[in-house]
């Protein structure tokens, strides 16, 4: 019963996507279809999640033909994740009909294939699956991007479709080459390769490479905060969640199984991990919109999950993920406030705005806590998250990264304040009176944001599932046992 809930999420979300495009200018049907879709993957998520907590693997061979099937499985991260992307998407289809983004009839569906090809990549067991599910995911995303045209959002498209169809060309090739040393795609039978090949981890390289691109990853970091800023408000919500993660996600994976934590690579990844760090937050003091800011902080935090990747220990690990699992919730929170000021006052540009806070007290709320969280102050879950990725570095001898942690915090606040400066405190500009806010907008950025609160205060439940999931990282056995044909 369990195996067939792998394919579920993906299975539901295809047809759905195809059913709602017979039905176009019907709001209704197509709000009601994408919320049951989303309801549908959370539960199975869940389900999943509880069916793997013991260390369990479930998987499912489907399809089978000429000995050849797509194994679908699941551990604790890939549920986990399952759960927390079901959960944004619901938030994204919300801030979508407040915002009237989900009057185009393509847009319900074109998230609900966006959808699809999320699931599939966080629960497929095979490289080349992989890449499929992952391109399913992109083709939706190039419209969603330019949806509602303008020359602004078609030149930003420009530069993410070409960006992400030379790392999609670079991934297919180290694919292809990874099959042509080992003889196989399936992460069972890939276990350990790049420890005993070097064809093998010059193969690997190349796809981690690609998807170090498609996770905007510094330097290959530039394309992000070209695209992401110029899309429409619940597109960025849906984009700052999923794109990017599922590279991470895949990253984090390939390396625990495909290369088995490989000391030797791990430099390569602290590097990396501190230069993202730094420079993101870097780039986002230069901005002067409350969504270029945001969105160059979505490399910053990225660079805060490969410092516990790189460590790769069960506590660094542990706190990577939960770290990633919160940073989701609460990236998307802030970005949904953007979209909601930018909705009401025509605009997110700090020099335009300001007395939001007393028109929109509930709006401020949220976007303070979702600031503070994101900055790694207690009592939420973003001090967790970086506590614990503080204490995994320094008994590990990283005092550098650890250092590189709390510094990138305390200016990340320093740019949370920019933006409460600019745009929440202080009196609206002469002639400009900001309009009161609306629940419906507010109410996505909300129920974003509350979780950091409970799990910053109550973050034991889920360091357990972290832990478990990073259990499962450290030792792969029972994973590969599952997936291996």
């Amino acid at each position: 019963m369990i195996g067939a809930a792998l394919v579920l999420p993906t299975a539901l979300a295809l047809p759905a996507a195809g059913l709602l495009l017979t039905v176009p200018g019907r709001r209704a049907p197509h709000r009601l279809t994408g919320a049951a879709a989303g309801v549908v993957a959370l539960l199975t998520g869940g389900a999943l999640l509880a069916a793997t907590l013991d260390g369990a693997v479930p998987a499912q061979d489907v399809g089978g033909w000429a000995g050849h099937g797509i194994v679908f499985a699941a551990d604790v991260l890939s549920a986990l994740m399952v759960c927390v992307s079901a959960v944004l998407v619901l938030a994204g289809l919300a801030m979508a009909a407040a915002t009237g983004e989900d009057a185009d009839p393509r847009f319900v569906p074109l998230v609900l294939l966006l959808s699809a090809g999320m699931y599939g990549a966080l629960l497929t067991a095979d490289l080349f699956n992989l890449f499929v599910f992952v391109e399913v995911m992109l083709v939706p995303s190039y419209a969603l991007l330019v949806m509602g045209g303008g020359a602004r959002r078609v030149a930003a498209g420009r530069v993410y479709v070409t960006v992400n169809l030379f790392a999609s060309t670079t991934l297919l090739a180290g694919i292809g080459l990874l099959y042509a040393v080992t003889g196989s795609v399936n992460l069972g039978e890939l276990a350990g390769a790049a420890r005993h090949s070097g064809a093998a981890a010059a193969a690997g390289a190349v796809v981690l490479l690609a998807l170090a691109v498609k996770t905007a990853v510094v330097p290959l970091h530039g394309w992000l905060p070209r695209s992401y800023p110029c899309a429409p408000p619940a597109v960025t919500v849906l984009f700052s969640g999923l794109l990017t993660k599922i590279g991470l996600y895949a990253i984090i994976r390939i390396y625990a199984v495909v290369f088995a934590g490989a000391p030797e690579v791990r430099w390569v990844i602290m590097t990396a991990a501190l230069l993202t760090m730094v420079i993101g937050v870097l780039g986002a003091v230069g901005e002067d919109t409350m969504r270029s800011i945001l969105v160059f902080h979505m490399v910053s935090q990225i660079g805060y999950i490969l410092l516990g990747l790189a460590l790769f220990t069960a506590f660094g690990l542990a706190a990577a993920i939960f770290y990633l699992a919160q940073y989701i919730l609460v990236k998307a929170a802030l970005l949904a406030c953007a979209g909601a000021v930018e909705t009401t006052r025509g605009t997110g540009r700090l020099g335009a705005l300001g007395g939001v806070a007393s028109a929109d007290p509930l709006l401020a709320t949220t976007f303070m806590l979702a600031a503070l969280s994101l900055a790694g102050l207690p009592p939420l879950s973003g001090f967790v998250a970086k506590l614990s990725l503080v204490r995994a570095a320094v008994p590990a001898g990283e005092h550098l990264a650890a250092a590189t942690a709390v510094a990138v915090s305390l200016i990340t606040l320093t740019s949370m304040i920019k933006i409460w400066s600019g745009v929440f405190r202080g009196t609206p500009p002469p002639g400009s009176a900001p309009p009161r806010g609306r629940l419906a907008l507010t109410a996505p950025a909300l129920a974003l944001a509350v979780p950091s609160l409970v799990l910053g205060a109550g973050a034991q439940p889920l360091l357990t599932v972290a832990g478990a999931a990073a259990a499962g990282l450290v030792d792969t056995s029972a994973y590969v046992r599952a997936v291996t044909p």
